[in-house]
């Protein structure tokens, strides 16, 4: 078994806690609890017929008053990104912060996750934006941490290229 660490990253309130608990937990909470400092989960997942222990790293949201610690990514072999499809100017954060854990830990893979797609009708993000980020490269999945579409997808696949990367 391989151990790798990934950093949950994005704005504040975007669900980043959520997507954790229902890919650890199988679990979903409508009641937010603000994430302070950092919280750690772990879980082991399938890929490519070797077992890999996701060391998961919940980090604070970014905004305004808080920035992103470039300590708590020391050592992240990957991230998720996540951004709230319901609110524009959370993707704009996660470029943001892409950009930060970029400079801080290199180009390590990442998955971009634009969460509530349970609310698709109420989305800010229009698919010409999905499309633009597919086409400069960045790998978007389209997750729901409440009803768990893409959720195991969005984490599998992200340990994959984690692992690939080492290969």
């Amino acid at each position: 078994m391989i151990q790798k660490k990934i950093c949950l990253l994005g704005g504040f309130g975007v669900g980043k806690t959520s997507l954790v608990s229902r890919f650890v937990h199988s679990m979903f909470s409508d009641k937010y609890l603000t994430t302070i400092g950092v919280k750690i989960e772990k879980k082991s997942v399938d890929v490519h017929e070797m077992r890999v222990e996701l060391v998961i790293w919940d980090i604070y949201g970014h905004d305004d008053f808080q920035k992103l610690r470039v300590s708590y990514l020391r050592g992240a072999s990957g991230y998720l990104l996540v951004a709230d499809g319901t609110r524009r100017e959370t993707l704009d954060t996660a470029f943001e912060v892409q950009r930060i854990a970029e400079q801080a830990v290199g180009r390590v893979p990442f998955i971009l996750a634009i969460n509530k797609a349970d609310l698709r009708a109420q989305w800010e993000i229009d698919d010409a934006a999905l499309t633009a980020l597919t086409a400069a490269g960045w790998r978007v999945v389209q997750t729901s941490a409440k009803n768990g579409d893409m959720v195991e997808t969005a984490f599998a696949t992200l340990a994959g290229r984690m692992v690939e990367a080492v290969s």
